[in-house]
């Protein structure tokens, strides 16, 4: 018996001319990813990528295969199925014997089935009846329950041979990672930014990240717990370089001449020239923040042109419409939530004003600033950057 997988994408199939590029993209990060994991061939047919192993593999190699697929973006789901000839006989023998242990532990099932093929002498209707009639002679405990069944046999005859399968596991969607760019992300410790690194990632952006620390006042368990969100993103979005920067003489320089009530203002703008140079110089083409309007003092909208002017390059705001309850179900979702709520501090919260702006003027925001002497203080804190390559929980 051959276990294989059936990857189906979305929106790359209504890519037209282009098509053919972000299909080489999404094979190009398959052969990537399941490379960790061992030497599998990666076919393309009829909007199907199919991904067989090339090797003897281990039902654990497997299962994280299975599971790099169903995180891989551009693949909006994922069948583990096994593979025959395409003849009803062994079809309904693949079915009773792949699928045996599922349906003896289940009380009802139906059978789904697609005929690719339209040379294969059944019609899809005929095979699910009489695949299901060759289920129920050898399970006859089952019951068929067209509505909610408890296992789903899915039955697929395309060109080059017949699948079967229990369902199918919903994908990650969206595009191929690379197709739309480079972004360097401000990753915190929080909830926020994580989601908005996943959300662009989905869309095709590569990611990049950079995380912004202030020893003394920040810990070591704080820096990791940033290493550890980096990591479970990648899992999702490809490797990801993390460039590490030290606040801390900024901080203490804005605690010391300027006004407290602009101190988070004036070190979001230090946050984004600093990451704009870095941007460019990894090539980037925009910055991607966590930032969700009205969350906080500093994400209001006159606070959002104020740091926005500090920039030249685009900011991509994906959790600005949404609220913290969507923001934490999202996180949940790609496996972020329980580690961003570890309490380890931020360097954002070091200094924290006891009445920041939320209405702030530019033109004041910039005399506050004048007090520094602030491209040095930038050079200086990019003098302290570490970088480290950050895989995802799979590789």
């Amino acid at each position: 018996m051959r276990e294989i997988f059936l990857c189906k994408y979305g929106e790359i199939a209504l890519k037209g001319a282009n098509r053919s590029s972000f299909e080489a993209l999404l094979v190009r990060e398959l052969k990537f990813r399941l490379g960790h994991v061992g030497r599998f061939n990666i076919i393309k047919s009829q909007s199907v990528i199919r991904v067989e192993p090339a090797e003897e593999m281990t039902s654990e190699q497997l299962d994280v295969a299975y599971s790099l697929l169903r995180k891989t973006f551009g693949i909006v789901a994922v069948s583990r199925v096994a593979q025959t000839e395409k003849d009803f006989d062994a079809i309904a023998a693949l079915a009773v014997e792949y699928l045996g242990e599922k349906l003896e532990g289940a009380r009802t099932f139906k059978v789904e089935t697609k005929r690719a093929d339209k040379r294969f002498p059944m019609t899809s209707d005929a095979v699910s009846r009489e695949l299901g009639g060759k289920i129920l002679s050898r399970f006859n405990h089952l019951k068929v329950d067209v509505h909610n069944p408890q296992v789903l046999v899915k039955c697929e005859i395309r060109d080059d041979a017949a699948y079967i399968g229990a369902g199918q596991e919903q994908g990650a969607g969206g595009m191929p990672v690379g197709s739309n760019g480079r972004g360097l992300l401000l990753l915190s410790g929080g909830i926020d930014s994580p989601v908005a690194g996943w959300m662009m990632a989905k869309r095709g952006v590569k990611i990049e990240a950079v995380y912004y620390e202030a020893f003394p006042y920040t810990s070591i368990e704080a820096r990791e717990k940033v290493i550890e969100l980096a990591r479970i993103v990648a899992g999702w979005a490809g490797s990801i370089r993390l460039h590490i920067i030290s606040l801390t003489e900024i901080e203490e320089e804005i605690a010391k001449r300027c006004t407290e009530d602009y101190f988070t203002l004036l070190l979001r703008r230090f946050m984004m020239t600093i990451s704009e140079k870095i941007a460019i110089d990894s090539n980037c083409n925009a910055l991607v923040t966590g930032e969700s309007m009205g969350q906080v003092a500093s994400q209001t909208i006159q606070a959002l042109h104020v740091t926005n002017s500090a920039v030249n390059i685009p900011v991509f705001r994906p959790c600005i419409g949404l609220d913290k309850e969507e923001i934490v179900t999202y996180a949940r979702r790609i496996g972020s939530f329980e580690t961003s709520i570890l309490p380890f501090e931020d360097c954002c919260t070091v200094f924290t004003p006891r009445h920041p702006k939320t209405k702030p003027e530019l033109e004041k925001v910039i005399a506050e600033e004048q007090k520094l002497d602030f491209a040095a203080l930038c050079e200086k804190a990019l003098a302290t950057e570490e970088i480290i390559t950050v895989r995802g929980i799979e590789d």
